[in-house]
């Protein structure tokens, strides 16, 4: 009898035990989702360069997408960004550069700038839609954040940016 009770002990703690194992090993698994969700030969977050800059009283994280395949992957993929983190767009020509959110999963706010750091226009993009965003001014920066970021900390058009890169 002592045995069968230890070996149905047993039974019941490895039956109360492998639940949790599965979902520990599912929860671990959910921090790599980001990293599962990028396809192939896509550059992980950690990979941009980064630069910050100066808004106001407001200190921004950014990562830098200054050559095309940077630009043409921007924040695609991501399923998050921190408070103040977002990613700087560098042209190099000034122009009027419009935008869209294919593939990006979370709604975005942009701020297009001028060479000489002025935001001229600010606008509020959803996920996952191909409507054309495209500033009034020509300018060679643009600046995304968390939609509601510019609205939230009374940033505007006219407001100067500093720390931005030059151009290439």
């Amino acid at each position: 009898m002592r045995i069968f009770l230890r070996s149905l002990i047993a039974r019941l703690a490895l039956a109360a035990v492998l639940p949790v194992a599965a979902v520990s090993f599912a929860l671990a698994g959910a921090g790599n989702a980001e990293a599962q969700q990028m396809p192939p030969g896509a550059k992980q977050p950690s990979e941009f360069p980064r630069v910050k800059l100066t808004v106001g009283m407001f200190v921004v994280d950014a990562a830098v997408a200054a050559n095309d395949p940077d630009r043409e992957q921007g924040l695609m993929y991501r399923t998050q960004l921190a408070p103040n983190e977002g990613m700087l767009f560098v042209f190099n020509e000034n122009a009027v550069h419009c935008f869209w959110m294919k593939n990006t999963l979370i709604p975005l706010s942009i701020a297009f700038i001028r060479a000489d750091g002025t935001i001229t226009d600010v606008d509020e993009m959803q996920a996952e839609t191909t409507n054309n965003h495209c500033p009034r001014n020509n300018g060679v920066y643009a600046l995304e954040m968390s939609k509601g970021w510019f609205q939230s900390k009374g940033i505007k058009p006219g407001m100067k940016i500093q720390g931005l890169p030059q151009p290439q």
